[in-house]
């Protein structure tokens, strides 16, 4: 079953919660085992994303990122959350919808990282789940977009599964690792999401 049952409190810091994951916003506390697991997932994580500053796990570096989060979330322009597992509250990694676009768009971009560790073990796709569900009901968005590397089969596989649409290629779409490289690009509509619970028994 793709979709279980989810909630959410606190319109200010919401906290979803679906199948064996929870997802809130980070807090100063967590910058530890933040750290630890982006640290020892760096070889895992460095292909797929932006080139890492030289101070990317630093306290500091955290803390200014944690302001931005909060700054971009007051504004209604982005949504950060930590992903947890219920059993045992071991963080398993992030996704943040970002570029949130109001008026006649509606729309938000997805991203999201787990660790190395965690992996490969279904936990994202329920946390995409309840994320999608805080974008597309809670939030009254149309539509989410996300996009990876062609080569990145275990991302393309999750967004698919996840219920979204490959749409196309974007030429030098993002500076990955030092440099421009294309991506596949995939939306799901509020429509998608309401026909996969439809189908799903």
């Amino acid at each position: 079953m793709l979709f279980k049952p989810w909630r959410t409190t606190s319109a200010q810091r919401p906290r979803l919660v679906l199948g064996r994951v929870y997802l809130r916003p980070p807090t100063h506390r967590d910058w530890r085992v933040w750290a630890e697991l982006r640290g020892e997932s760096r070889d895992f994580l460095t292909p797929w994303e932006p080139t890492w500053a030289y101070d990317a796990l630093t306290r500091g570096a955290y803390r200014r990122r944690l302001r931005a989060h909060r700054a971009e979330g007051r504004q209604g322009t982005s949504y950060s959350f930590l992903v947890f597992r219920t059993d045992d509250h071991a963080l398993l990694g992030g996704v943040t919808l970002s570029n949130i676009r109001r008026g006649v768009a509606q729309t938000a971009s997805l991203g999201y990282w787990a660790g190395a560790r965690h992996s490969r073990q279904g936990y994202m796709s329920e946390a995409l789940a309840a994320v999608l569900h805080f974008a597309l009901g809670d939030q009254g968005l149309h539509r989410v977009e996300a996009a990876c590397l062609p080569n990145n089969a275990a991302s393309k596989a999750l967004l698919l599964k996840s219920g979204f649409r490959e749409e196309g290629l974007a030429r030098e779409y993002l500076r990955i690792e030092g440099r421009w490289q294309d991506h596949l690009l995939f939306g799901i509509l509020r429509e998608d999401l309401l026909g996969l619970e439809k189908r799903t028994p």
